[in-house]
């Protein structure tokens, strides 16, 4: 127990952070962001050190000036670890390290850092570490340099060796990752199949990080999704069927969240997870009404989307967060032209809007399914009680005879499953 007490007290790493402001717009990263990485990564800020560039240098990034001063601040606070707010190459990682004597950790190393952290199933675990090792291929440096000779019998480049050796092991290891994601891919692949077999409608919640995706999810499905107010709080994609009214059974899909410059790797690790996006039938693209850099971040999540090939699946803009808007914003939805729900202003948080939502995720859907009128025998009260279970009931009553007669909106499988009925005495769908 005191073993434990202690583990908990356990001090945080202390870490000074790198920002560089360039001149370009494409290659600035948003210095809040930064913050809410490194707090999401549990790690003890010290000392930011910014600086001006037009382009990276070549050795340090920041340049051989500015080093001194990152190595002063590394002295002062016996700081653990540098971490920089952009993505640095292997050779620049390197040459700060041995510069600073302390570990030093790029953009892209903090993210799969918090990924690491983040990752609770099975897949999301095995995505993370295949994510790293493909990282860490390409950073491997000679490591035995004091075996290290040029000439000299049985003394013929060791560290090489075993530079060589460690490559071989990475590169074996990422194989292994590969065929077991593979295995899960085609897990995936045949669920998914299977969700369109039966014709259920999956609408994907997609947004950039901490827009509140899961907490979203959670209200309009009930299904107890981990979420907090952090970055990258849930990274594993989770499925939920919900019966909608008016509309029928759907398959809600909660993502991993987005983030500008998403590293590569990343996209290809989590490949399969994103595959969601990419096979849905509705995006509910997530935006954070109350961030300031919200039309930047919509941009970032369209390349996104684009990258995984989901640009041409229709799309429904959410504004969530609008309790926290100053004036206040209430609740609506804004239609486009042609009286289609285009953008909906809600509070996943306190539940105002989320029937608006519900309503034009429904809308959309209507041209799925059929508008059909039914009458069923004056005997068979199980399948009228089953009736209450499928689409939505629009008109109910009685004929002279006592038959139940029914207007409702059914899906093409249960318009099938319904008409096969022995109990069915008339059946026709209407305009």
């Amino acid at each position: 127990m005191e073993l434990f007490d202690r583990l908990e007290r356990r001090e945080l790493e202390r870490a000074v952070l790198v920002h560089v402001d360039f001149r370009n717009e494409s290659d600035r990263e948003e210095l809040d962001e930064f913050y809410e990485l490194v707090d999401s990564a549990g790690a003890e800020i010290c000392q930011l050190i910014t600086t001006k560039r037009q382009n990276p240098d070549p050795k340090f990034f920041v340049g051989k000036g500015k080093i001194q001063e990152i190595k002063e601040a590394v002295e002062l606070f016996e700081a653990d670890v540098v971490i920089v707010n952009h993505a640095l190459s292997p050779a620049q990682e390197r040459n700060i390290s041995l510069e600073l004597d302390c570990q030093v950790l790029d953009r892209v190393g903090l993210i799969l850092d918090i990924f690491a952290q983040r990752a609770r199933s099975h897949e999301g675990k095995l995505q993370v570490e295949l994510a790293q090792l493909k990282r860490m291929a390409t950073r491997l440096v000679k490591g035995w340099t004091h075996l290290d000779r040029q000439g000299g019998i049985g003394a013929r480049g060791p560290g090489e060796t075993q530079l060589e050796s460690d490559r071989r092991l990475v590169q074996g290891r990422i194989k292994q990752l590969e065929a077991r994601i593979n295995k899960v891919r085609k897990q995936r692949d045949l669920g998914r199949r299977s969700r369109k077999r039966s014709e259920l409608p999956t609408i994907t919640i997609v947004g950039y990080t901490n827009a509140g995706k899961s907490t979203l999810f959670n209200t309009m499905t009930s299904a107890g999704v981990y979420a907090e107010d952090r970055l990258f709080a849930t990274l594993d994609s989770t499925l939920r069927r919900v019966h909608l009214p008016g509309c029928g059974p759907v398959i809600f899909a909660d993502t991993v969240g987005f983030i500008r410059h998403i590293p590569h790797d990343l996209v290809t690790a989590f490949r399969s997870t994103l595959e969601e996006t990419s096979e849905a039938d509705l995006l509910i693209h997530l935006v954070d009404a109350a961030d300031p850099h919200r039309e930047e971040k919509m941009k970032d999540v369209a390349e996104v989307i684009a990258e995984v090939g989901a640009q041409d699946v229709p799309q429904l803009t959410v504004f969530n967060k609008i309790d926290m808007l100053d004036p206040k914003v209430e609740a609506k939805v804004d239609l486009n032209e042609e009286g289609v729900p285009e953008r909906v202003w809600l509070s996943a948080q306190n539940g105002q809007g989320i029937d608006l939502l519900m309503d034009s995720v429904a809308s959309f859907f209507k041209g799925h399914f059929y508008q059909v009128s039914l009458t069923l025998d004056v005997n068979a009260g199980k399948k009228r009680a089953e009736l209450y279970q499928l689409g939505q009931i629009l008109e109910e009553g009685f004929d002279e005879q006592g038959n139940s007669l029914f207007k409702m909106h059914l899906t093409q499988q249960e318009w099938e499953m319904v008409n096969q009925w022995e109990a069915l005495i008339e059946a026709k769908v209407l305009d």
